[in-house]
């Protein structure tokens, strides 16, 4: 298992968290989402074959821009 701690600037409100965790929640091999609206971010806990430039690509094409 891994743990990435992704800063995602565009999160504004739970909305936007949900959209996050369900989105993310979807891709193969993510097994959990932790998304902290205050501080703009999300813990993602994953295996393969979910890979950490996927994870940047899903949040990319929903909207939300991450940085490592």
């Amino acid at each position: 298992m891994t743990k990435g701690y992704y800063a995602i600037p565009a999160i504004h409100c739970n909305h936007c968290a949900m959209t996050i965790k369900v989105e993310l929640e979807d891709v193969e091999g993510v097994t959990a989402v932790d998304v902290d609206v205050e501080n703009k971010s999300a813990t993602i806990t994953y295996q393969a074959p979910a890979t950490a430039v996927e994870l940047i690509d899903v949040l990319k094409k929903i909207g939300y821009p991450a940085e490592i």
